[in-house]
């Protein structure tokens, strides 16, 4: 049997159809025919199975899927390579098939952290698309990745030049802000003082943040007051 149709069999076997109700509803974009219902850790657990199979190429190239529950291991697939180069070439390959919040947001290659010079270019690459989950992705990684010791005031600034009216990409671009309020608040204070945010993802930025408890009271106090 071919791979993909065991994988497909072994996800239908074990699916639950209360959880495949839940994840629908949370998932827009995606039709409930699609969705088979199963766990996210019962995937993660499948996914590290499935990396150590010779045929699992197959897998990866047999694009695009049927589920979405194919789409959340080909994600946690990709998250576990040791391979940078491998892993780039699957991701990329990937991305354009990512077609919902789930699977951008739990695909974070592990590797990454070790190559942060090369994705850097791939990052300016994925934000420059026209595509919201290249777009959506290329920000999370900024996140993830260069909030820390990395950060510089470049990153926020190539984000505040993405121009897009899609929502999973301004409720990103929000995200993204409110981290950087709480991780380099000194530096990015000023894009919401300035209100060089549109409108909405600014106040969305204010609102995140105050629910983050990584936000003394003092900054949640003045963040209130630049609401717009």
């Amino acid at each position: 049997m071919k791979i993909t149709e065991e994988i497909k069999k072994e996800l239908i076997k074990n699916g639950d159809g209360k959880y495949r109700e839940f994840m629908s509803n949370l998932t827009p974009g995606i039709t409930k025919e699609s969705v088979i219902g199963i766990k996210t850790p019962e995937l993660r657990s499948y996914a590290k199975e499935l990396l150590k199979r010779e045929d699992i190429d197959v897998f990866l190239n047999d694009l695009p899927h049927e589920f979405f529950e194919e789409n959340q291991l080909h994600a946690f697939i990709i998250s576990n390579m040791k391979d940078y180069e491998a892993c780039m070439e699957k991701l990329n390959a990937f991305l354009p098939y990512v077609n919902n919040w789930a699977t951008c947001d739990q695909m974070s290659p592990k590797i990454f952290k070790k190559h942060k010079k090369e994705l850097l270019s791939e990052i300016k690459k994925w934000i420059a698309s026209k595509e919201t989950y290249k777009i959506r992705f290329g920000i999370k990684m900024l996140m993830e990745h260069f909030l820390d010791e990395d950060f510089e005031i470049k990153y926020p600034e190539q984000i505040i030049k993405i121009k897009s009216e899609e929502y999973y990409v301004k409720m990103m671009i929000a995200w993204y802000f409110a981290t950087a309020l709480a991780k380099q608040y000194d530096s990015v204070i000023p894009f919401i003082e300035e209100k060089r945010l549109e409108t909405w993802t600014h106040n969305k930025t204010i609102q995140k943040a105050i629910e983050s408890y990584r936000i003394t009271d003092k900054q949640k106090a003045y963040l209130r007051t630049l609401k717009v």
